[in-house]
């Protein structure tokens, strides 16, 4: 089994720039990911996708066994799709693989059991073809919560709450919190990274942060104060 992961490091973050290589508590932003990918028991190939010279030079530094891909500026761009630098690294290294796997660098204080994790579970279904990270919803910003308003009266956004107030009254709802996509080669050569059979593998909301911009920076860096 060849599994590929791929760490997307471009340069072009408008709200955190050079976010990347942003130090977090003492350590450029992407040295997280690259940590607890390395440490991966599954991952077979480790790649850093960027367009920054600054991020490759890091990473060929400190990691020398990781791949350095050169991505090209048209599909670094904000509104690039991801599926355009997963097939760009596969069409780079020239190799078959089983899986690919994408481990992102806002993601800090994701763990190499969180990579791994992902990447077990869909190992172990044969009907899946994709599997994700995902964080349970707080019941604060549940769907049966929202509310839309008409001339200052609140009305239901999806159905009415019915009394459903308290946490034990709702269903659990997960949303993706952006760590980790893991995905047969099926799924990618359909130029798709998740497929219409997604499993879920569950972070805790504390280890779920997904950096995008200052607040959220500041706020992962509290976190790692107080949950090691």
């Amino acid at each position: 089994m060849k599994i590929l992961g791929i760490i997307p490091a471009r340069s072009g973050s408008k709200r955190i720039p050079g976010k990347n290589i942003k130090p977090f508590n003492g350590k450029p932003l992407i040295w997280y990911a690259l940590n607890a990918a390395v440490s991966s028991k599954l991952l077979t190939h480790l790649v850093v996708s960027s367009d920054s010279q600054d991020v490759l030079n890091f990473v060929s530094k400190y990691f020398p066994l990781v791949t350095l891909i050169n991505r090209p500026s048209e599909l670094a761009d904000d509104q690039s799709p991801a599926i355009d630098y997963v097939i760009h690294s596969l069409d780079s290294i020239k190799e078959t693989f089983d899986l690919v796997v994408i481990i992102q660098p806002s993601s800090p204080l994701s763990l190499t059991e969180d990579i791994d994790g992902t990447i077990q579970l869909l190992l172990n279904n044969d009907l899946a073809d994709s599997a994700v990270s995902v964080m349970k919803l707080d019941h604060s910003i549940h769907p049966i919560k929202m509310k839309t308003m008409e001339d200052e009266f609140l009305i239901p956004f999806y159905e009415e709450e019915k009394g459903r107030m308290a946490a034990h009254d709702l269903p659990e709802i997960f949303v993706r919190n952006g760590a980790v996509y893991a995905s047969r080669i099926a799924t990618i050569l359909k130029s798709r990274i998740i497929g219409n059979k997604c499993l879920g593998y569950i972070m805790p909301r504390e280890r779920s942060i997904d950096i995008n911009d200052p607040i959220d920076f500041a706020f992962a860096e509290f976190l790692t104060m107080h949950f090691k």
